[in-house]
């Protein structure tokens, strides 16, 4: 066994505390992993208070992965110690099933073991990033350029494919118009992938400090939500709307700004199930779609993509002792764009 230390929540109104305990030695075809950077995500705050249920304790959250491999196991061929590396949302898949014959994992029929608070196939509960080492699948093992700041490069690993996946999927690029709805960890790369893919991109936000901010990262236009003028000059002009917003908001409200066989991507979760407006759709034959996360070849893609045009995401790099306060201010909003802890010093 190897020991590891992490920060842990034990239970879901505890802050994370430092944490002690034990992996595994690595299999014949996985990796060991010492941890360099971990992004926070939401989702990390969500299991840490349960909120999602069905959160198993003591929770190590983190799935927005860099490190640098240390050992692998005897069958391992695509990495060798010392390479520098990523790992994210998930760590397995059943890898027979449709969706994984198809290269999809992330949609595996059977479920994805996900990198925190998965249950492996041997019945041990998964613990992630907020940790000094990690122990994966070399499938599920993902090639980090060393030209791009390791620390940026982490949050790419949830919300730099989120944003990605769909917008290859649509095919959105030049000729395009594309609205960013929330301009948070997943919006702000949606701006910067989108932009890059030569489309046209407004920002969306009831924030007008945001504006600033939006043109910066390549936004070319900014609608304050809040003004019914701006919104009534942009109705029916879009040809997608990136959706990243998961608090309660009024789909309706946008579906307004989509074009005839416009297409709205929903990326965040809300807590309550929307009311739809039937005739919002039907009047402009628009769509309501969804996505989630990427698989490990189009993570990979991403990752190359990122390396030759040198995109990374915007972070602020913080201390592990400083988890609880970034967990607040994440909530808040207070956060430019993505935490990233730095776990060399854990």
């Amino acid at each position: 066994m190897i020991k590891s230390k992490g920060y842990a929540a034990h239970n879901a109104s505890s802050g994370l505390v430092p944490f002690e305990f034990e992996r595994a030695e690595p299999g014949k075809e996985e990796v060991l992993i010492d941890i360099l950077y971990c992004g926070i995500c939401h989702a990390d705050i969500h299991q840490a208070k349960n909120e999602y249920g069905g959160t198993m304790y003591p929770l190590v959250p983190g799935h927005e992965i860099i490190g640098r491999v240390k050992a692998t196991g005897e069958n391992v061929t695509k990495f060798r110690s010392g390479d520098l590396v990523g790992v994210g949302y998930f760590i397995d898949s059943c890898r027979h099933c449709s969706s994984c014959n198809e290269q999809e994992e992330q949609y595996c029929e059977n479920g994805i073991t996900p990198t925190q608070n998965g249950k492996k196939a041997d019945g041990t509960v998964t613990k992630g990033g907020y940790s000094d080492s990690i122990i994966v699948d070399e499938q599920y093992v993902l090639k980090v350029s060393e030209d791009l700041d390791s620390a940026a490069v982490a949050p790419l690993l949830c919300a730099g494919i989120t944003a990605y996946s769909p917008l290859r999927h649509w095919k959105v690029g030049k000729g395009h118009k594309v609205a960013v709805l929330g301009l948070g960890g997943i919006g702000h790369m949606a701006v910067k992938f989108a932009s890059s893919f030569g489309a046209e991109i407004t920002v969306l936000s009831g924030s007008p400090s945001k504006q600033e901010s939006a043109l910066k990262l390549g936004a070319d236009h900014f609608v304050l939500t809040s003004d019914k003028l701006q919104m009534k000059d942009a109705a029916s002009s879009f040809d997608f709307i990136i959706d990243t917003v998961s608090a309660k908001h009024d789909y309706n409200t946008y579906l307004n700004l989509l074009k005839k066989d416009g297409t709205m991507i929903l990326l965040g979760v809300p807590p309550e199930a929307p009311q739809l407006a039937a005739y919002m759709l039907i009047s402009k034959r628009r769509r309501v779609v969804g996505s989630m996360i990427g698989s490990i070849g189009e993570t990979q893609e991403m990752l190359d993509y990122c390396a030759a045009n040198n995109i990374t995401s915007e972070v602020e790099v913080i201390a592990p002792d400083y988890i609880n306060k970034a967990f607040e201010r994440t909530l808040k909003g207070d956060v430019q764009y993505r935490f990233v802890i730095d776990m060399n010093i854990i």
